[in-house]
């Protein structure tokens, strides 16, 4: 009866385990490993220049812009800049990749 109650313990604890893998699954349009999301993609890479901190466009200095990226106390955190491919690709104001959403298309 003992050896009963631990495997149907260790049963139900392996299932509930293993539902919270599934539940972290992401489809392959929104993976960082599918290249058209990777920051090994020049599109989403610093080094584009389009990208890049030290094109005026994404430079802190440049009050007009339109792409600032703010906390929710008004400071500027970053920017962001979408890539031909549609994906929108965040950084900080040093030009770190911090984040990106998918393309919708």
């Amino acid at each position: 009866m003992k050896k009963v109650i631990i495997k149907s313990s260790l049963l139900v604890s392996g299932a509930c385990f293993s539902l919270g893998v599934f539940a972290q699954v992401t489809n392959w349009e929104n993976s960082p490993l599918n290249y058209q999301n990777s920051p090994m993609n020049y599109q989403n890479s610093p080094l584009n220049y389009n990208n890049s901190p030290m094109n005026y466009q994404n430079s802190p200095m440049n009050y007009n812009s339109n792409n600032g990226v703010y906390d929710n106390s008004g400071k500027r955190i970053g920017y962001e800049v979408t890539a031909p491919s549609g994906v929108t690709n965040v950084f900080d104001n040093n030009g770190n990749r911090i984040g990106y959403s998918p393309s919708k298309r």
